[in-house]
């Protein structure tokens, strides 16, 4: 049914079992998996009338972005090809995490995002938002949710 998953990460444990979940999916069903890392945005913070301006350069934390991307879509691919499911790694840098996501899932031919889903309620869904929840109404992609 499904034969080219997305499944971002972001190193996280949690992110990690959904990672390992992933890839006994597609190997169940014969599929072959993206990763997806979203490098986060060099910013600038403004508060008040100051500036709070973080000690990295922006190219130091470029760097420093794209070697965990690189670390983490590493192991991504390092568990995959020991369950004998073929993988690629894709990241981006963005803003909208959410949004990268989708461009990736289209722009790879994804036939299902496969992601995770922390299951925050309440207060704490509300305010923190959920780049799962952007993913779900933002795409139309199939998503299939995993929660442990």
């Amino acid at each position: 049914m499904f034969k080219h998953l997305l499944v971002p990460t972001d190193g996280s444990e949690f992110s990690t079992l959904t990672v390992n979940r992933a890839i006994a999916f597609a190997s169940e069903a014969g599929a072959r998996i993206t990763f997806f890392y979203a490098k986060p945005d060099y910013t600038v913070v403004f508060y008040g009338e100051g500036v709070l301006v973080d000690p990295n350069t922006p190219e130091a934390f470029s760097q420093q972005a794209d070697q965990r991307a690189t670390d983490i879509l590493s192991a991504c691919k390092a568990m995959s090809e020991a369950a004998g499911v073929s993988c690629e790694t894709k990241s981006a840098t963005s803003e909208l995490p959410y949004q990268a996501i989708i461009d990736c899932a289209e722009d790879s031919g994804c036939d299902l995002i496969f992601m995770a889903s922390h299951g925050r309620r309440g207060l704490s869904a509300l305010l923190l938002g959920s780049e799962t929840q952007k993913v779900l109404t933002h795409t139309k992609i199939p998503v299939l949710v995993y929660r442990s």
